[in-house]
């Protein structure tokens, strides 16, 4: 009987192990990873792309550029969010380029002479360069790759600061701007002490701006957050729809993931399906 058990035992696994090897296994794949070499930044950049189930390449899609779209950030989590809103609310299919990071307090800085900041960020002051690299090389090999129709920025917290950066400065570079938790403590404020004087350059073609942060956050930030908004309604901007959201619920390590969902809803409503 003993005997028995055993060589039943062996022929088990025996068979889970072919059908491990020839069974029912294949890869999940949600898009690609693809490599830019960057001429303007000297450095390869990895982009990690999510492609809708039903990617079609002679159809035309939004592009949500990510910032902080590593694998083990943001990437996946967003990727999930957007897949969500194309099934359940009006949001049309979408693609997501997430842009791995390499040195994001290097990439999602300006210069500053604040030797304190000089100290604890060390490679600090290079986001002209970055900008540079989204405008001149990221969006225009997307845009050769893909059928595009409008584009939106996605960045928290450094990422908020370049997103607010690239909003004031170039707002003509991408049509919607999730901005969350900015970073506008950074530089003694100085980006949003001269927002007024930059948007009064900028002209005023459809937008739409979705700034919050988070209850539980710094005193500063939220101050930052607020004032922002209040620069950005007052700045006369006829097609840009600016929306405010303080996350109640949320700090600076919590706010993303439901701060998105919330800026999602107020674009794509949720419609009873028919």
């Amino acid at each position: 009987m003993i005997k028995k058990l055993f060589l039943f035992c062996i022929l088990f696994a025996f068979q889970f192990m072919v059908f491990a090897q020839n069974g029912n296994v294949k890869p999940l794949t949600i898009g690609e990873i693809r490599t830019l070499k960057s001429e303007i930044l000297n450095e390869e950049r990895n982009l990690n792309i999510y492609l809708p189930q039903n990617f079609d390449k002679a159809k035309s899609y939004p592009i949500i550029y990510l910032l902080d779209g590593s694998m083990n950030e943001d990437f996946i989590h967003v990727s999930g969010l957007v897949q969500f809103f194309n099934l359940m609310y009006a949001m049309p299919e979408t693609i997501v380029v997430g842009i791995a990071n390499v040195d994001r307090k290097r990439d999602f800085t300006f210069h500053t002479d604040v030797k304190d900041l000089q100290k604890d960020y060390p490679t600090t002051g290079h986001s002209e360069k970055f900008i540079s690299f989204l405008e001149k090389e990221l969006k225009p090999y997307i845009q050769s790759q893909f059928k595009t129709t409008d584009t939106y920025l996605f960045g928290q917290s450094l990422g908020g600061l370049l997103a607010t950066e690239i909003l004031l400065k170039k707002p003509e570079l991408f049509n919607n701007y999730f901005i969350i938790s900015p970073s506008l403590w950074w530089d003694d404020e100085s980006l949003l002490k001269n927002a007024n004087q930059l948007l009064s350059k900028s002209s005023d073609t459809k937008k739409f701006v979705y700034v919050s942060v988070g209850k539980g956050e710094h005193k500063v930030m939220i101050k930052d957050a607020e004032d922002f908004y209040n620069i950005l309604q007052k700045s006369k901007k006829k097609n840009w729809t600016v929306e405010y959201k303080m996350m109640d619920l949320d700090n600076h390590a919590t706010i993303l993931h439901r701060s998105l969902y919330e800026g999602l809803v107020k674009l794509f409503p949720y419609q009873e399906p028919k």
